[in-house]
């Protein structure tokens, strides 16, 4: 047996490593991706007083801060049993659509854009956003930046920071929105609907345009059906913020769909020995190992998933481009791990316009941001992260601090269907032995079309964190493993 390592991983958010096992022949017999970070946040959150918790859970990742943020904040509401009034859910959610605008950005263009725009097999040190602006041109390049900065000004006059923010409280917010600030979001959030048009056009000459790239997504090694997980509003349309979570079957049936409050009565996680992230499954279903298909119950979150698990964008050009999506593809659902990417697009088109629609609504400059809270107890808050479902559960004792707290993020949702991708893509990419640089970033692509988050997908400490040394001689050879 042979064993190939892609260790480190490259253009994701944490560290991980693949293993991949060929046999004689050369064919792989299976593949694994690692997950070695652990991070305790589950843990020393206990204790806490529970109005920190909205701050400091930004802390679990700098590239997601938003979502953790208001997941908290969310959680509180339900803990301390306060509906926030309506103009400041809708500046919550306007923040919410300027974090997805520049995450979107950041993975189009800087992760999982370049393997389409410069392709799979140029040189490693052309596959970043350098090789996309020799590519697409500089303009873009220009135009990349200064959008990206529009999404993080939006949340930086909203949250009082781009990247950790402080103004979520349980109730509603901290501080209202000013006309002249109104104003300037307005004017930011229109350029931004110009510049996913212009992303999308890229992505339809440069992948769609290139026969190679579509036969590539429709590919079996990138092909895996599966139950889909998303949140959706009172239309079943896509909703990034608030809304019921609603799951379809791999044929696009609805499977479940139920309040956020309920999300652990469907869903439960599951433990592997050589992964500190966990695997969560449908409980109705159960859980059946790594397979795919109807009586699995793996699901999968994020772009592709909220759009199979949606009836449509709530936005008119948004909801075009979804129609295109489905009609190229062959249809909904779309099973191509691939079309992430066409969908986080889809997605930047949706946020764009939903910033301009807020940013143009009556309320959003009202006074009326927060209502007294109740007594403590239980909650738990659910948002649509970048990456997919988010959900912060907490327990409050009755001094309001933190009595219990499980976290259950985007990419801890995905892991089962990421070992998956991985493994499908290694079996679909490798044959007679023949393995070399491009081949391994295709395998790669498998997980990149997540975005997913491992420094976010790691949490729960529980006794001493386990330690494997392995000991080489001068040949390479392993002579040794020492185990704690």
């Amino acid at each position: 047996m042979k064993q190939v390592s892609i260790n480190p991983i490259t253009r994701l958010e944490g560290h991980g490593s693949i293993q991949i096992f060929l046999n004689d022949e050369g064919e792989v017999e299976n593949a694994y991706l690692q997950v070695p970070e652990l991070r305790g946040f589950e843990k020393f959150c206990l204790g806490r007083r529970a109005e920190t918790m909205p701050v400091l859970t930004t802390r679990i990742c700098g590239v997601c801060p938003v979502a953790h943020h208001f997941a908290a904040t969310k959680a509180l509401d339900a803990a301390f049993h306060v509906e926030p009034p309506s103009a400041a859910k809708k500046l919550r959610e306007l923040m919410y659509v300027g974090y997805y605008i520049y995450d979107h950005t950041l993975h189009f263009y800087y992760l999982g854009g370049p393997d389409f725009v410069v392709g799979p097999d140029a040189p490693p040190e052309k596959r970043n956003i350098i090789g996309v602006i020799e590519k697409a041109g500089l303009e873009i390049g220009k135009e990349v930046i200064k959008h990206r900065a529009y999404g993080q000004q939006i949340t930086a006059i909203l949250g009082g920071k781009a990247t950790h923010p402080t103004c979520g409280l349980p109730g509603g917010i901290s501080k209202a929105l000013s006309e002249e600030n109104r104003a300037e979001i307005e004017r930011m959030a229109r350029s931004c609907v110009e510049f996913a048009k212009l992303s999308l056009k890229l992505f339809h000459n440069i992948v769609l345009g290139n026969s190679k790239y579509v036969d590539l997504i429709k590919s079996d090694a990138y092909t895996m059906k599966t139950y889909y997980m998303g949140l959706v509003d009172g239309n079943n349309k896509v909703n990034f913020y608030d809304g019921k979570v609603r799951v379809v079957d791999p044929n696009g049936r609805e499977f479940l769909k139920f309040a956020p409050k309920d999300f652990f009565e469907h869903v439960a996680e599951h433990v592997e020995a050589w992964s500190y992230a966990k695997f969560p499954f449908l409980k109705k279903i159960g859980w059946k190992g790594f397979v795919a298909g109807a009586d699995s119950g793996i699901y999968r979150v994020g772009p592709l998933g909220r759009l199979n698990a949606s009836d449509g964008m709530a936005t008119p050009l948004a909801q075009e481009e979804y129609k295109r999506m489905y009609d190229t593809l062959g249809g909904k659902p779309v099973h191509s791990t691939l079309a992430f990417h066409w969908a986080r697009l889809i997605e930047l088109l949706y946020a764009s316009e939903r910033a301009v629609e807020l940013a143009t609504d009556p309320e959003i400059t009202s006074k009326d941001i927060r209502r007294p809270v109740g007594e403590p107890g239980e909650g738990i808050g659910i948002v649509e992260a970048a990456r997919g479902t988010l959900i912060h559960r907490y327990v409050l004792d009755e001094d309001a601090l933190m009595k219990d707290v499980n976290l259950v993020v985007a990419t801890t949702n995905n892991c089962p269907a990421i070992n998956m991708s991985v493994r499908d893509a290694a079996k679909g990419l490798i044959h007679g032995d023949k393995v070399d640089n491009a081949v391994l970033n295709m395998v790669e692509m498998a997980f990149r079309a997540y975005d997913p988050c491992f420094a976010c997908a790691t949490h729960l400490a529980v006794g001493q964190m386990p330690l494997t040394l392995n000991i080489y001689d001068s040949n390479g050879k392993l002579i040794k493993t020492v185990s704690r």
